[in-house]
């Protein structure tokens, strides 16, 4: 029996969330590239966020009237909360930079962003290995050197910071979006996580 035989939606959803998250991450990546027209794209990003609020609205409507799952509800909830979060957290990436009218780029921040498009590549690939165990494991391991990768990123970036007279303002401003884009990259090792539990769970 397929893992997914009972209800191919909840598959078909997971998908639509991740590449929401692809497509939210190249917005992102374009916005750091490009601060000046951060407000446009900012717009962009928010209605990928908004459409990722309505595939989780209807996972949840899906759970509430399937009588059977293919997955433990638990683990279908856990992962639709992980793949929103990270739609979440660029769109708060992305408010930051619009708050805080930055204008000029960094290459801290479009190397960091440039890391969350990697990531939301393997998180869609990941979705659709997710009856394949060996390879779900290897996604695995890719986003964990991901994530290791934007940690890296993250020190130099925030320590690049304090290497010239920066005015106490734009420390502070960028040091905020640092961690905004630490913390979504850290969320889709989660969703890794979340993916590898539920691929040992029911291979």
């Amino acid at each position: 029996m397929k893992l997914f035989s009972k209800d191919e939606t909840f598959f078909d959803h997971f998908r639509g969330l991740a590449v929401h998250i692809s497509e939210a991450a190249t917005l992102l990546r374009t916005l750091f590239e490009n601060p000046a027209n951060a407000a446009q794209i900012s717009v962009q990003i928010k209605k990928v966020e908004t459409d990722g609020d309505a595939i989780v609205h209807q996972i949840n409507q899906r759970i509430d009237t399937s009588f059977v799952t293919p997955l433990d509800r638990e683990d279908i909830h856990l992962l639709a909360k992980r793949l929103d979060n990270v739609i979440d957290l660029i769109n708060g990436a992305s408010r930051r930079v619009v708050m805080f009218r930055v204008t000029t780029s960094r290459e801290g921040g479009v190397q960091m962003a440039d890391v969350l498009v990697r990531c939301g590549k393997e998180i869609l690939a990941s979705i659709g290995d997710i009856t394949k165990r060996q390879r779900m494991m290897e996604h695995g391991r890719a986003v964990k050197l991901l994530e290791e990768e934007g940690d890296v990123l993250y020190a130099q970036s925030v320590g690049a910071l304090f290497d010239k007279d920066e005015p106490a303002i734009e420390v502070l401003k960028w040091k905020e979006i640092f961690d905004a884009l630490e913390e979504a990259i850290d969320e889709c090792e989660d969703v890794s996580n979340a993916l590898e539990s539920i691929a040992l769970k029911n291979s």
